[in-house]
């Protein structure tokens, strides 16, 4: 059976496709000096004439200069920027707004959404963990999956929901696969994480896991050495009682620790109690 190809190309398709692919000069079969004038200009080469075809694409002089809004900002930058943009939030409504329009963290763009809060801004308790996962992205809303269906139980056994705790993460959004934020993203979004827990002004902090702990305790120690104990948070303008407490997802791989985590979760009860 005969084979159909493609007819060959002429002359003038050959050039622009050599143009596309960025030849810009003709190389010869004997070497020649260009560092020196030649006596003679170079006779032109002669084409010959063909069958019209598509028109040469002409190559841009100069790559188009990108918008300065475009580049993301110096880690170092981007702090300071969060920093000043943070303390300027007024309520919580505003400093949710300011993130959504926040460029300075690059996983703004490769998240679904903003996840903020959830729960209600008037608790008394506040929980933060570190980042959110997949379900959280989908939603919108923090630990709405699996280890969030255990923290609705852990709360629940000491008599709060929902309704009566606010709940957030230090990383508003998703990092890219599940990985671990960076130290520089961590830096990036602490000031919003500490504007909102001082909008909150809860009675209890609570951190969930280590990097939230680490991160909001300013503490190098292990879970296993901070769990269970009383910090002071320190907003500014309060000082707030502060608790760590291993990560839902953490019991959910390890749920011989869940002893602990309810022996945390009734200090925290009654403190609360003590607290009215």
């Amino acid at each position: 059976m005969d084979l159909i190809s493609e007819p060959a190309p002429n002359v003038r398709q050959l050039l622009a496709f050599y143009l596309e692919a960025g030849v810009d000069c003709a190389l010869m079969e004997e070497p020649v000096d260009r560092l020196t004038e030649p006596d003679t200009p170079a006779p032109p080469i002669a084409v010959r004439e063909t069958a019209p075809s598509r028109p040469v694409r002409e190559m841009p002089a100069a790559m188009p200069a990108v918008p300065r809004s475009e580049i993301a900002p110096a880690p170092e930058a981007a702090i300071a920027l969060a920093r000043e943009a943070a303390r300027t939030a007024p309520t919580l409504e505003a400093l949710r707004a300011l993130l959504e329009t926040f460029e300075g963290c690059a996983l703004r763009n490769t998240a679904t959404r903003l996840v903020f809060a959830d729960g209600n801004p008037q608790a008394r308790v506040m929980f933060v963990g570190e980042a959110p996962g997949r379900d959280e992205d989908i939603e919108g809303l923090p630990f709405v999956g699996r280890s969030g269906k255990l923290l609705d139980r852990m709360i629940a056994a000491i008599g709060l929901d929902r309704s009566k705790a606010y709940i957030a993460n230090v990383i508003p959004w998703r990092p890219p696969g599940n990985r671990t934020p960076t130290p520089q993203e961590t830096q990036i979004c602490l000031p919003f994480i500490q504007r909102q827990i001082e909008l909150v002004n809860p009675d209890i902090l609570v951190t969930l896991g280590n990097p939230s702990t680490q991160t909001l305790l300013s503490t190098r120690d292990g879970i296993m050495k901070t769990r269970g104990r009383w910090f002071d948070y320190d907003t500014g303008t309060r000082t707030i009682r502060a608790m760590a407490t291993f990560h839902p997802a953490y019991l959910l791989r390890s749920p011989s620790y869940k002893r602990m985590s309810w022996q945390d979760l009734r200090a925290i009860a009654k403190a609360l109690e003590q607290a009215n």
